[in-house]
């Protein structure tokens, strides 16, 4: 028997981790960072199981939701091995070191702010973790190929599968027990969406006797892929005739790459004019290095421009900023010019300064290209918030504000639909996770009602026997 406990992105999107235990042998799917603001306390929380009891952490993917509470759990006791692939291997130290820089200057900040204002917050004014911190996390990273077979003991089995959610991504199947009396678990990681640029189309499966599947778009579909282009080209070249800024919060991994592959395809066709375009994101341009390393883990067209000689990284107008100084000059800039910035969610990073300075500007667009978890700036953002806190100051919101869906790299409705579809046989139970409550909740009953499989949507903390 496995059992399982759900330590986060249980009936909530971010924090993702599960705890497994048969045998003697203990467990960990994934180890995230909680992001959305009503969670955040969690982070700071010790650990709910004994660390130094866990034995493996199987990690999907390099993503902060999915990663980035590891340095903490080694800090509190973890000693056992981190396997992923090979990129994501890679990846793991530039995130997991961005998210201690970032996370040291914002504590900084706040401590001063708050010294200033004379109160205290509801955080801890220290970071998480260090960069420090983070160099004892190294050693712990073992990468494995996808389709190898990996041997736990105590009769637990891994293999890794392509997920199609950003590059390294991992579907991870556990076998458990002996051939006699073996049982079958899929764990989705983040899946991603067929037919997307640079990253392959996520595997498909026929036999599971549990099933956990993110559902972070449980309840709609995205725009077509195929109407990307056509959006993107409208949203600038309206934003530069307005002689304003487009600000696109961005994602370092994945959504940063996507966003330069489609506007180096719109400079060189000409769909839009050549404006400075800028990566202002040391962890993006790190990011983007990883991707020539791993050729293999990308589709046929992306394999296939980069051994032509044609990086679909690289184009006229675009400039990658590292320095901060850089980032300083380019956020005060009234020019037209299209800036990426993280973080994503807008809930750190260099994106604040420039939101400061266009978020109030009628000429300005701000683009939202991907998911925007609830509670998180650029949440508030999206749904018409007015003055949004920046820096501990109010600003009203007078920029153009726009959004992408078919950018993102999650699996939408119908999509998620289409992968369990390929199932022969309803699985002994079907645990839906990764999204909020609400969403979980009526796609749990679609699904049921349509199938009749039997599915659970879990809680925090939740326990169950998988026999």
């Amino acid at each position: 028997m496995v059992k399982i406990k759900f330590l986060g992105a249980a009936s909530q999107v971010t924090g993702s981790c599960y705890h497994l235990s048969s045998n003697g042998l203990n467990f960990l799917v994934d180890g995230g960072l909680y992001q959305e603001r009503e969670y955040l306390g969690r982070n700071w929380q010790p650990f709910p199981v004994p660390l130094d009891k866990v034995d493996y952490l199987l990690l999907t993917h390099a993503h902060l939701d999915h990663s980035g509470l590891i340095p903490k759990m080694v800090k509190e006791g973890f000693r056992g091995k981190i396997i992923c692939t090979p990129p994501t291997a890679e990846l793991l130290p530039i995130v997991l070191y961005d998210a201690a820089k970032l996370q040291e200057e914002d504590a900084e900040l706040k401590r001063k702010r708050h010294e200033r204002e004379g109160r205290r917050g509801p955080h801890p004014e220290v970071p998480l973790y260090t960069a420090a911190e983070v160099d004892r996390v190294l050693p712990l990273i073992e990468p494995v190929d996808y389709q190898q077979e990996i041997d736990l003991g105590s009769g637990i089995k891994v293999i890794f599968h392509e997920a199609g959610h950003i590059i390294g991504s991992a579907i991870v199947e556990i076998l458990a027990g002996n051939n006699g009396s073996q049982r079958r678990l899929i764990y989705s990681g983040d899946l991603g969406q067929w037919g997307k640029p640079l990253v392959r189309d996520p595997e498909i499966f026929h036999q599971a006797d549990y099933i956990f599947l993110e559902s972070t778009y449980g309840d709609r579909d995205h725009e077509e892929t195929g109407q990307i282009p056509d959006r993107l080209a409208e949203i600038i070249n309206r934003t530069i005739r307005q002689k304003g800024n487009l600000i696109i919060p961005t994602f370092a991994i994945e959504r940063a790459q996507e966003l330069m592959y489609h506007l180096n395809n719109l400079v060189r066709k000409g769909k839009t004019p050549t404006v400075p375009v800028f990566l202002d994101s040391p962890m993006a341009i790190n990011v983007t290095d990883v991707f020539s390393h791993h050729l293999d883990s990308l589709d046929a067209e992306a394999r296939h421009l980069f051994t032509s000689g044609q990086n679909p990284f690289e184009f006229p107008g675009l400039k990658l900023i590292r320095d901060f100084r850089d980032s300083q000059a380019i956020a005060k800039m009234k020019t037209p010019a299209i800036i990426m910035a993280g973080s994503g969610m807008c809930t750190g990073g260099r994106i604040k300064q420039h939101l400061v300075n266009n978020i109030n500007r009628r000429e300005s667009t701000i683009l939202f290209v991907g998911y925007q978890a609830k509670g998180t700036m650029g949440r508030q953002i999206l749904e018409g918030q007015s003055p949004v806190r920046i820096y501990g100051q109010n600003y009203p919101v007078k920029a153009n504000i726009e959004q992408i869906q078919g950018f993102s790299a999650h699996a939408d409705h119908k999509q998620l639909i289409k992968w369990l579809s390929y199932f022969d046989q309803p699985p002994h139970q079907l645990f839906l996770v990764h999204g909020e409550k609400e969403v979980l909740e009526t796609f749990s009953k679609e699904i049921a009602g349509k199938t009749g499989w039997s599915t659970r949507t879990p809680a925090y903390l939740d326990e169950a026997d998988l026999d």
